[in-house]
């Protein structure tokens, strides 16, 4: 099943995000039970960890060097996850300052291992700003 198949049906709990069907996630992971929490279903912090270095692999495409984390906007869980979904976080580069870049991140989860439907978990926008070797902000070397 792909997310053009019919039978998928990407659904966003609050109605407000489309599937990118168009663009290929920056990672896609399967959930697995070490990652559970008391209730059963897939950390939180699990999920922000791997937005954080979806992030990061995005923000490698305009600058090749050392980055970090400065921020994380706003992470609303819309849906849960579980263990057994194939969770595919979809990045997007929003702003390139002159040492910071800001990445949009969309997460989505697809139920069943990858078989079943598409549910929008949730979004950030993080900035990762430039560093050098004494992690001083730097300016965005853009690769040639």
């Amino acid at each position: 099943m792909t997310p053009n198949d019919p039978k998928a049906k990407p659904v966003d709990p609050s109605g407000d995000v489309a599937f990118p069907a168009h663009k290929m996630p920056s990672i896609r992971q399967v959930m697995m039970p070490r990652d559970t929490n008391a209730v059963g279903t897939i950390f939180g912090g699990v999920i922000l960890s791997q937005i954080d270095l979806a992030a990061a692999i995005e923000a490698h495409k305009t600058h090749p060097a050392r980055i970090v984390t400065v921020a994380m906007d706003k992470v609303v869980f819309k849906a849960p996850v579980f263990v057994g979904d194939a969770v595919s976080f979809y990045t997007e580069t929003t702003r390139v300052g002159r040492t910071s870049i800001t990445v949009h991140v969309s997460v989505w989860a697809q139920r069943r291992f990858g078989a079943g439907e598409f549910v929008h978990v949730t979004e950030a926008d993080v900035t990762m700003v430039a560093v050098d070797d004494q992690m001083q902000p730097m300016p965005v070397m853009h690769p040639r």
